[in-house]
C-alpha cells in the first residue's frame, strides 16, 4: 500500500507487507492497561508528539498489516479513512475526544437485504487526538495499531466492553 495517499482517502487492507512478510509490533496484550479509545485516553499524556501526515498514514497502513489474513479477507464493504480530528456531532458532549470511529452495520447484524445498495462501513482514525496522547514515535505506532484493531473489531460486531476485557480498549 503506498504511503503517499492524501489524508482522507480510504486505505484498504491488503493483508501482506511487501515481500509477503507479516509485520509484528509490541502491542499491549490483554490486561496491559494501555491507553484506551476515547476521552480517558486524552489524559494519558501531556506532551503531544509531532508526526507528518504521511508518516501517520504509513502507521495506519502498517497497522492494517497486523490484521490476520483470515480476518482481513472477511472484512466486507468497509473503507478506512484518516482525518485530523473528530468534530463533535449534535447531541455529543462538546469536549468529546475520539481516537477512532466505526460507522456502519457490523457483520453480525447484516441480513440478506443489507447488500442492496448499502454504502461501505466507514472507519475513521483521528490523527491529532492520537498525537496528543503520545510522547514518542513508537507510542504513536502502538496507539494507531490499537485504534485500528479496535475499530475493525466493531466491524466484526465486538463491543467496547469486550474489547476492554481483551486489552484493546
Amino acid at each position: 500500500m503506498p504511503a503517499n495517499l492524501p489524508p482522507g482517502l480510504p486505505i484498504v487492507p491488503d493483508g501482506d507487507a511487501p515481500g509477503g512478510q507479516r509485520i509484528s509490533s509490541p502491542l499491549p496484550g490483554p490486561g496491559s492497561g494501555g491507553p484506551g479509545i476515547g476521552a480517558d485516553a486524552a489524559a494519558a499524556s501531556t506532551v503531544p508528539f509531532s508526526m507528518s501526515p504521511e508518516d501517520f498514514e504509513a502507521a495506519v497502513s502498517d497497522a492494517l498489516l497486523l490484521i490476520p489474513d483470515k480476518a482481513a479477507r472477511a472484512m466486507d464493504n468497509v473503507a478506512i479513512f484518516i482525518e485530523d480530528d473528530y468534530i463533535p456531532q449534535p447531541g455529543d458532549e462538546p469536549d468529546t475526544v475520539l481516537l477512532g470511529l466505526y460507522e456502519g452495520v457490523p457483520l453480525t447484524e447484516r441480513d440478506s437485504w443489507w447488500d442492496a445498495g448499502s454504502l461501505p462501513d466507514r472507519i475513521t482514525i483521528f490523527r491529532q487526538p492520537i498525537l496528543d496522547i503520545c510522547g514518542s514515535r513508537q507510542e504513536v505506532i502502538d496507539e494507531v495499531a490499537i485504534t485500528v484493531i479496535h475499530e475493525i473489531a466493531h466491524h466484526f460486531g465486538i463491543g467496547d466492553d469486550r474489547l476492554h476485557e481483551l486489552g484493546w480498549g
